[in-house]
């Protein structure tokens, strides 16, 4: 039973949260800092889950053929390479790196 109310809970928590952003003020969402602030802030979370996706194996840090990978996707990236080109790159490195043992 304690499942069902945590879920309840949450389900409840996250409604709140959304209520309470369709309350602000339309002035507030007009401000140039909070305009950059909603530009960037999906980009840096969206960095802090790969980094800890790739360089982490629970609580653990480690350095494998993923981080290879994502060394390969970031020079890619660096050199202005199209999006399929950073992909395929990252997951050559990858394979790769795990073939050799990595």
């Amino acid at each position: 039973m304690s499942v069902w109310i945590a879920i309840l809970a949450t389900a409840a928590g996250c409604y709140l949260v959304k209520l309470l952003g369709l309350s602000v003020p339309a002035g507030v969402l007009e401000r140039p800092l909070v305009k950059k602030l909603a530009a960037l802030l999906p980009v840096a979370l969206l960095a802090a889950l790969t980094a800890q996706q790739t360089l982490a194996e629970g609580t653990v840090p480690v350095l494998d053929a993923r981080a290879a990978g994502l060394g390969a996707a970031a020079l890619a990236l660096l050199l202005r390479a199209p999006f399929l080109l950073v992909i395929g790159a990252a997951v050559a490195v990858t394979a790769g790196a795990r073939a050799l043992g990595g």
